[in-house]
Formats: structure tokens, C-alpha cells, sequence
């Protein structure tokens, strides 16, 4: 990542593999950080660790931690990202079991590992590593605004958890395909957990929050692509402006708008609705052209993972013949897909 600042220097430099810990959680929205790391990284996954009364499983088989160790993992990843990035009392005591079990701890959550003493005294007596990877590297600037070379897409949603980082990783995959030289930029702590390096973009200072969406996507060969993944929600009550300012330093020259077909209100605000599609992707414009004017919506990234196949194809087609725009589920992919992507390099 040339003139960027990651946050870790390689992937080999976290334990692995992992068990992946859902701790509590019982709505499937919090658990994105495993579901991201079993589809993008399954073969570094061993299996899942939860507490007592959660409902949330990623499919993988149920070890503890000494089972894990046995299996091979070097590491417990917190595989969620609840409302504020807490780490509750009732996860201590299987965090716990996992350090004494030989494991490592890698966290993402805005509570820092390292902060907990009772983990940092059992991490020092059992001789393991307690890892934050949403740490915002050091020196960040006030974003310059000043244009940069290479090409830029950014993925924005209409809400948090609904396929922004996974339509990012489908789009690189599919540069790759054809022969481009494309770099997949990770802004949350699941995508540099897969990545290896990034900036966690909702660490980082306001101030200083476009400055690190300049630097996550440095100057490049004019035919070089980023594929930037999006945060949060332009709409979002809480997000939006972690959202603004990843749009307004990225500079972005196209966006595939992310959305999940049937969802209705904004996760954890059930009291607001979400915006429309069409309202989307013209807020992104209007905003999106302050720093890149000459920006463009390709299309829309449908997630579309409640319906079966038959119907889902149907709601692809009536979405793409109502906003006039190639609409596709990336990990359903096919011929509505293709042409999602020809239409992010037109």
C-alpha cells in the first residue's frame, strides 16, 4: 500500500487461524466481523466460541477454546461489532478461558483488549497477545482535498450490515478476473482482518477523517483501481458523518450503492426508516461531487440472501428496470453481476 499508512504491516502478522467468538448476540447484523472473515477467509477459520444465549452461528463447528488450540488456532477473534463497540462483562469469562486455554485475543471493537486488566494480567501470566486492530495509525492529516491519480470506487449503503464490504471484495475479485491492477481497501476492522492492513475509519479522529480516506487511497497509476469499502450510512443517524467523510476523501469516481432487499428500518434505530435507493444514490452525487465532480452511480449491490433464487432474480430485474441501472446480488453473481461490473469500468 504505497504512501498509505496500515495499520498492520502484513496479514502473517496476526495469529492464525482462528476461533471465531460471537459472544451473546442474538441479532446476525452484529456478527458481520465472522461472517466476513468465514466467506472471505474461510480457510483461516477452525471453527465458533459463544457465551450462554446466543443465537447467532455461523455454520461452523462449535469448539472451545482448548478444542481450537488442538485443531490448530492460535487465535480467538471477537467475531462481532455490537452498538459502540463494547465488550460486556459476561464475555470476560470465556475470554479468559481463551487466553488460558494458549490462544491469543484479536479485537476489533472500539473497547480495547488492553484495556481490560484482568486479560492483560492472564494474557502476561499464560504468555499470550491481546491484538486491537481498530487502532488508527499515527500522523493522520487534515485531508488536502487535492485530487489523486488512479481510479476510485467506493461501495455506500443505505444502512450498516447489509453487503458494502462484500460487494467491495466481489468487485476486486472480478477486476482481477479481467486482468486489472486493483487494490481492495479495507475502512472497518473486519475488512483489515481479511486485508491485513487498512484504516479503521470510525477510530479515527473526526478532524482527521477525510485525511485518512486520502491516505487509505494514495496517488496510483492512472489505470490502477481501489475498491474502497464503504461505512455506515450517509442517512444513518448515528454513522452518517464516519460516512461523509470516507466519501469526501476518497473522491471517489464511482459508487455501487448496497442494500438489503426487505429491509425496512435503520439496524439498532428501528424508529427511522431507511432511505430509498433513488434518495441514496442522489445524496452520495450531491455530496460526492464536492470532491469529485465528475462522480457517477454504476449501480446498485442488492442483498438479496431472505429470498430463494427464483424470486430473487425477479426483484433484480423489476429493481434494475425502475432506477434504469444494472442491479445484481454479487454473491449470487451471473449475467445481472457482469454487467453490474462492465458498468464500473465504462
Amino acid at each position: 500500500m504505497p504512501n498509505a499508512v496500515p495499520v498492520l504491516r502484513e496479514a502473517e502478522a496476526l495469529p492464525q487461524p482462528y476461533l471465531l467468538f460471537l459472544g451473546d448476540t442474538t441479532e446476525p447484523g452484529y456478527a458481520k466481523t465472522a461472517f466476513g472473515l468465514r466467506d472471505w477467509a474461510g480457510e483461516r477459520c477452525v471453527g465458533e466460541f459463544a457465551c450462554a444465549g446466543a443465537t447467532v452461528s455461523t455454520g461452523l463447528p462449535f469448539l472451545s477454546p482448548a478444542q481450537a488450540r488442538l485443531a490448530g488456532a492460535r487465535a480467538m477473534v471477537i467475531g462481532v461489532a455490537n452498538p459502540g463497540g463494547r465488550i460486556p462483562m459476561a464475555w470476560l469469562p470465556p475470554l479468559l478461558e481463551a487466553l488460558q486455554a494458549g490462544l491469543d485475543l484479536v479485537g476489533g471493537m472500539h473497547a480495547r483488549l488492553a484495556g481490560i486488566e484482568s486479560l492483560r494480567s492472564v494474557a502476561f501470566a499464560h504468555g499470550r497477545r491481546l491484538i486491537d486492530v481498530r487502532e488508527p495509525p499515527p500522523g493522520i492529516p487534515v485531508a488536502s482535498g487535492h485530487r489523486r491519480t488512479g481510479r476510485r470506487l467506493l461501495t455506500v449503503g443505505t444502512d450498516c450490515a447489509l453487503g458494502k464490504k462484500y460487494t467491495a471484495l466481489a468487485l476486486v475479485r472480478a477486476f482481477r478476473e479481467r486482468g486489472l491492477d486493483v487494490d481492495f481497501r479495507a475502512s472497518g476492522q473486519t475488512g483489515i482482518l481479511i486485508a491485513g492492513e487498512g484504516i479503521p475509519m470510525d477510530a479515527v479522529v473526526a478532524d482527521f477523517a477525510a485525511g485518512a480516506a486520502e491516505i487509505l487511497s494514495p496517488d496510483a497509476d492512472p489505470a490502477h483501481w481501489d475498491v474502497i469499502e464503504g461505512q455506515g450510512s450517509l442517512s444513518h443517524p448515528a454513522y452518517a458523518g464516519v460516512s461523509l467523510a470516507l466519501l469526501h476523501g476518497s473522491q471517489p469516481d464511482v459508487i455501487v450503492v448496497c442494500h438489503e432487499h426487505g429491509r425496512e428500518n435503520v439496524l439498532g434505530h428501528p424508529h427511522y426508516l431507511l432511505p430509498s435507493i433513488e434518495d441514496t444514490i442522489d445524496l452520495a452525487l450531491r455530496l460526492g461531487a464536492r470532491t469529485n465532480p465528475a462522480i457517477r452511480c454504476a449501480g446498485v449491490s442488492l442483498n438479496t440472501g431472505s429470498l430463494d433464487a427464483a424470486v430473487a432474480g425477479r426483484v433484480i430485474e423489476e429493481t434494475a428496470a425502475r432506477l434504469g441501472l444494472p442491479v445484481a446480488d454479487p454473491i449470487r453473481g451471473g449475467d445481472a453481476f457482469e454487467r453490474l461490473v462492465e458498468a464500473c469500468l465504462a
